[in-house]
């Protein structure tokens, strides 16, 4: 035993002159020879470990190859196989980490101490919002004949309360009652040469401002259908008209903004001065704080309610400023839209001035109506396209297209429940499109069918 480990220990120890020869007689190397690289021990694992039967059937397995066609027909031999695979827990597909049994129930009244912490971020997930479906066609077309394609006029606006739609086509102002679709005449200028150029509801749907070429603005009541006070104060024709509860504002082509208190005998309270062309877009906030108003001048202005100077000037547009729309879910955000020369919608904070963002939109901007439910926002344009976009806010991705009209969409108003707008066009129609979400479902939106929808193609007068 002595002489064999002696032997074992002579063996493996790296010489760098002796070799071996074939009967094992150490014998001197020669110094030209080279140097062997020391023998190591392979490794050789603990046979207790090893299940010696799986690895001699995986080991004749793989050596075999493919089985014959002898052994494959041959239903002993594999069923045997079969067997043998089971008993020694090889399977053909075998699987990783599964249980074969399933996990033993835990006592009767056990409590997990750490249910809490695994259910703590487990709250209820908000359901995933579904694309709505926009109509691309319109519900309702309405003829206008006479309609003035006038960019810098305001001719269109729908009552907030009595759903209403006042129209101005020429020297006359019709009613059309959207729930019952009866149509009458308001009023008709009595100078001959005199013609509306701009409407606009009072917040209670009875009372409804009329602005003329004349310079004269008249206070109708829609109910009575009779008018109540005419109102002076400008020397040129009025195109812009704005309600803020018992005020109104009204901006003319004699570049100045006018409020009227129209409960006072005197009711001019404040002559705005800052335009230097005339008045064409007029936009009282929601909350009644400030008031922007557009002009040919290509300016923007911001008033404050108590200041006759203007607040911001804001001079980003290149070309005549009319599309005015104030946020519904930020008070502080205006949206603007600029003529052929800019094509651009611009969004303003108010409180700052500062130009948020600007989009090209290849076209003259008409109109802008805000979605009263979703962070949606609608403009109208002109040439060359004269279509109605849907754009996503703030992104400003296109979300719909709306074409039809065949000459400029100069006006646009929106419907009581803020889910329809109606667009006056140059072609003298008046189209009605579906675009914006219900308020029950604008967190959740529900496809609309259109395959039944009927166009109904009616005069206005």
């Amino acid at each position: 035993m002595e002489n064999s480990i002696v032997r074992a220990a002579a063996n493996n120890t790296p010489s760098r002159h002796r070799t071996m020869t074939l009967d094992g007689t150490p014998r001197k190397a020669p110094l030209s020879a080279k140097k062997t690289k020391p023998q190591m021990d392979r490794f050789i694992p603990a046979r207790s470990a090893m299940d010696l039967d799986v690895a001699n059937f995986n080991l004749l397995k793989e050596n075999n190859g493919q089985v014959n066609a002898v052994d494959t027909t041959s239903s002993p031999k594999v069923e045997y196989k079969k067997r043998l695979a089971e008993g020694l827990g090889t399977e053909k597909a075998p699987r990783i980490l599964a249980f074969k049994n399933k996990a033993p129930a835990p006592p009767e009244g056990m409590q997990n101490n750490l249910a809490a912490l695994y259910s703590q971020n487990a709250a209820q997930r908000p359901a995933k919002k579904n694309f709505r479906n926009i109509p691309q066609a319109p519900e309702r077309i309405l003829d206008a004949p006479e309609l003035l394609d006038d960019y810098y006029l305001n001719l269109l606006d729908w009552g907030p309360m009595n759903n209403v739609v006042a129209v101005a086509l020429g020297a006359a102002v019709y009613l059309w009652n959207a729930n019952t679709g009866d149509i009458e005449q308001l009023m008709e200028c009595s100078e001959e040469d005199d013609y509306i150029t701009s409407v606009s509801w009072g917040a209670d749907g009875k009372h409804i401002a009329v602005g003329t070429s004349s310079s004269t603005v008249q206070i109708w009541d829609a109910n009575r259908v009779k008018q109540i006070r005419s109102l002076n104060g400008h020397s040129a024709r009025v195109g812009a008209l704005s309600w803020n509860n018992a005020i109104l504002s009204s901006g003319g082509r004699d570049s100045i903004i006018v409020n009227h208190d129209v409960r006072q005998r005197e009711h001019v309270t404040a002559i705005l001065r800052g335009h230097e062309q005339e008045v064409c877009g007029l936009k009282w906030s929601p909350n009644g704080q400030q008031l922007a108003s557009g002009g040919n001048d290509n300016l923007l202005h911001i008033w404050d309610a108590s200041n006759d100077r203007p607040t911001h000037r804001i001079t980003s547009h290149q070309a005549a400023v009319k599309a005015l729309a104030w946020c519904p879910f930020q008070s502080n955000l205006l949206a603007s839209g600029g003529g052929t020369a800019d094509r651009c919608i611009k969004f303003t904070n108010t409180h700052t001035g500062a130009v948020l963002n600007s989009i090209d939109t290849a076209s003259q901007v008409c109109a802008l109506q805000w979605s009263r439910h979703e962070r949606e926002i609608l403009s109208s344009h002109g040439f060359s396209q004269n279509q109605l976009c849907l754009w996503k806010y703030p992104s400003m991705v296109k979300v719909a297209e709306f074409t039809g009209h065949t000459s400029r969409v100069l006006h646009m108003a929106q419907s009581p429940d803020g889910t329809t707008v109606v667009s006056a066009a140059a072609d003298e129609t008046l189209r009605f499109w579906k675009v914006f979400a219900e308020a029950s479902v604008a967190q959740k939106a529900k496809p609309s069918s259109t395959g039944n929808s009927m166009l109904r193609s009616i005069n206005i007068r």
